[in-house]
């Protein structure tokens, strides 16, 4: 038994070195742009597409990457994706013209729309109950906390070593994770089909999935109520009314609809929406600090530390609950201390120092109720799926994660600016932008409430959904 346990131990710190390597060339990436400038020699504005192309290429495919992995093998697409990630980290380093950095940063994306999914999926498919949550938790320290984390590594490394280290570090990072995980049993999908892939549903629904990127990123800038962004909003929309009705009545679906048969899995997913669009509110914190009360990216910085750190402690507590209560009360608990903490740095009335406290102190509170709701909300999704949908099922999670982020970063900013330009102040534009946390909350709960078990139905049941008989 103490051997199984030190195997899953290492498989888990395994599963959790892949998941590292996407924040280790994502997140230091913005950290280090003026160092790659004046290295490279490069415009700003190719790098600043070289920085986002890799969240725009793992967001486009993390869907199709889970449904590969389900029909070819977690494991082998989880290794896959360490080796595209070595890839596009050896392009980045070796890279001289903005061409070579830009195909490498997209392989990287690529490599991430594998590795996410499948190492989730993984995870469902090759532990039982009580350690698929544990190991849940540890995917959650990579996935939710590896930005934090890589972006104080990352600095360190391009401060002390030079920029092009972190993408040395990364490649040694995925080679140690292939390593550990040699062993670890491979699953796929039972089920085989002679239909092949749904290459017209996986079009539109990429179009589609570029559409609503540019309307969420570019909206803003472009003017909601400009007829380019109206343009794209409808083309947009009339896109995924198209993808519905084309894949409703397919056998095989590029996103198989009978997933959100689940109550349990749609309301895991939804919430898992509007939990990050809560998350995503800091940035809006992030520029009143700066613009308004003179912070540097630094400063900024350290009053958003307790955010990362109290979101890693709590990951673990948030799977204590859920063993104990069911994933109801935990979800609550958890949305509702996240979108109050948050809403906390609204109060830009205050004078500085008493700003800078309580602004801290919420961002630590937020920190807590996003960390408490990772684990419950990953295992009541995949809990509730077959195990041959492991995959494809992760991959809609985890784009839902982007996509609520995006969502809840257009938002926040655009009341901010909306309010800026119509008030000129820019407390009163920092306060309702902040405040709109309260709208994704109320909705989460209102998700979460409707649509997740009670406690005591969750008890009854023993959660078989997830137990491995064998």
């Amino acid at each position: 038994m103490a051997s199984d346990q030190s195997k899953n131990n290492l498989y888990i710190f395994g599963i959790v070195l892949a998941v590292l390597t996407f924040w280790l060339f994502a997140q230091s990436m913005i950290n280090i742009i003026p160092a790659m400038q004046k290295d490279m020699d490069i415009n700003l504005s190719m790098l600043n597409i070289a920085t986002s192309v890799t969240a725009l290429f793992s967001g486009l495919f993390i869907v199709v990457g889970g449904g590969i992995a389900d029909r070819s093998g977690r494991k082998r697409m989880t290794y896959l994706g360490l080796v595209l990630s070595i890839v596009g980290s050896l392009l980045v380093i070796i890279s001289f013209s903005s061409v070579i950095l830009i195909i490498g940063r997209a392989i990287q994306g690529i490599s991430a729309a594998l590795i996410m999914p499948a190492t989730l999926s993984l995870i469902k498919t090759a532990f039982n109950e009580t350690e698929r949550q544990r190991a849940l938790s540890y995917w959650s320290f990579g996935s939710w906390g590896g930005g934090g984390i890589a972006t104080l590594a990352g600095g360190f490394i391009a401060t002390y070593l030079g920029w092009k280290w972190i993408f040395v570090f990364s490649i040694a990072v995925a080679l140690i994770s292939m390593w550990i995980l040699r062993d670890i049993k491979e699953s796929k999908a039972k089920t085989e089909s002679n239909e092949g892939f749904d290459y017209v549903g996986f079009g539109i629904f990429v179009v589609a999935l570029i559409g609503a990127n540019l309307l969420i990123t570019q909206g803003d800038s472009l003017g909601w109520l400009n007829p380019t962004t109206l343009i794209i909003g409808g083309v947009t929309a009339l896109l995924f009314i198209v993808y519905y009705l084309y894949e409703k009545n397919r056998k095989i679906q590029f996103i198989d609809f009978n997933l959100f048969k689940s109550k349990a899995y749609t309301g895991a997913v939804a919430s898992n929406f509007f939990t990050n669009a809560i998350a995503a509110n800091i940035v809006v914190a992030n520029i009143y600090v700066q613009v308004e009360r003179g912070f540097s990216a630094f400063e900024t910085g350290l009053l958003t530390v307790g955010n990362v750190v109290a979101l890693l402690i709590m990951i673990r507590v948030g799977e204590r609950m859920l063993q104990k209560q069911g994933p109801r009360r935990p979800m609550v608990i958890s949305i509702f201390v996240a979108a109050i903490g948050m809403s906390l740095a609204a109060m830009t009335f205050l004078p500085d120092l008493p700003y800078v406290i309580v602004a801290f102190i919420g961002f630590l509170v937020a920190g807590v109720g996003i960390g408490m709701y990772a684990t419950p909300s990953i295992d009541t999704a995949l809990a509730h799926i077959d195990d041959d949908k492991a995959g494809i099922a992760s991959g809609v999670y985890k784009m839902t994660s982007s996509l609520g982020y995006s969502f809840g970063l257009a938002i926040s900013t655009a009341t901010y600016s909306t309010i800026l330009n119509i008030t000129g102040s820019q407390n009163m534009a920092a306060t309702y932008g902040i405040l709109t946390v309260l709208i994704f909350g109320a909705i989460a709960l209102l998700i979460v409430n409707k649509t997740i078990e009670t406690e005591k139905k969750f008890v009854n049941s023993k959660h078989l959904g997830g137990i491995k008989h064998g």
